[in-house]
């Protein structure tokens, strides 16, 4: 890959084709979460190597809770081994590890491997990767817009300044920069309630590779095609070469 090329500041990627890899490779769905887990280590690598700050994993949905219940602890439990085995090689790698999403509904055990992830890694400044954990967008939004509700309420917040900036102020991505490239694996072509605000003038990026299967080289073929890319904004670019 060129060293010319642009990288984005924010990758973000919709981890998808677990099942139907274990079901490809005659596993229980539980192994392909668990494949791909290596996975994310692969991609984390190569996203630290190649430049990227910020690395987006939509990890579990609000509507996950709706899988069979075997699948959601396993998940769960996969998630707190990995916090108690990838914690030491994050530090030592320079990676900051935040959550977003509702934790109303987690466990004990896993609100204390939130915290202890998050606060073990709190000092990494190579890499921040961002865990979407029990995340909706259209939750995130309407949270957003209750909290601002309330400002206005109290008069802390007048109506006429509400604009875009205090709304993205209100998100859990507030300290976050809007992604740069989406990347959706297992050819699908659909958002699925991931980042519905941030998204706004991402890149997408829909290989048909299924997640477990994702690795440096898959991540750097959408970093090309990233750079291929002319991103206008809504503006019209004028052709320096006419």
């Amino acid at each position: 890959m060129s060293e010319q090329r642009s990288i984005p500041q924010h990758v973000a990627i919709i981890m998808d084709g677990n099942g139907r890899w274990a079901k490809q490779h005659g596993k229980e769905r539980y192994e392909g979460h668990i494949a791909g887990v290596e996975s994310v280590r692969r991609v984390l690598r190569a996203a630290a190597t190649t430049g990227v700050r910020y690395l987006t994993l939509y990890a579990f949905s609000t509507e996950n809770w709706g899988r069979p219940v075997a699948e959601v602890e396993a998940i769960m439990e996969l998630f707190c081994k990995s916090v108690v085995g990838e914690a030491p090689e994050l530090v030592k790698q320079g990676i900051r590890v935040q959550i977003i999403g509702e934790r109303d509904r987690f466990s004990e055990r896993v609100l204390e491997m939130i915290d202890k992830i998050e606060s073990t890694t709190l000092k990494g400044d190579r890499l921040t990767l961002v865990l979407a954990f029990n995340y909706s967008a259209r939750r995130e939004i309407m949270l957003a817009m209750r909290s601002i509700a309330q400002r206005v309420a109290c008069g802390e917040l007048n109506v006429e300044d509400i604009n875009e900036q205090v709304l993205s102020e209100h998100l859990m991505t507030r300290d976050i920069p809007d992604p740069d490239l989406i990347i959706r694996t297992s050819g699908e072509c659909r958002l699925s309630n991931f980042l519905l605000w941030q998204a706004s003038y991402a890149e997408f990026y829909f290989p048909e590779t299924l997640w477990p299967d994702f690795d440096e080289q898959e991540f750097s073929k959408a970093l090309e095609a990233y750079a291929k890319r002319e991103r206008r904004y809504g503006l019209v670019i004028e052709d320096s070469k006419a």
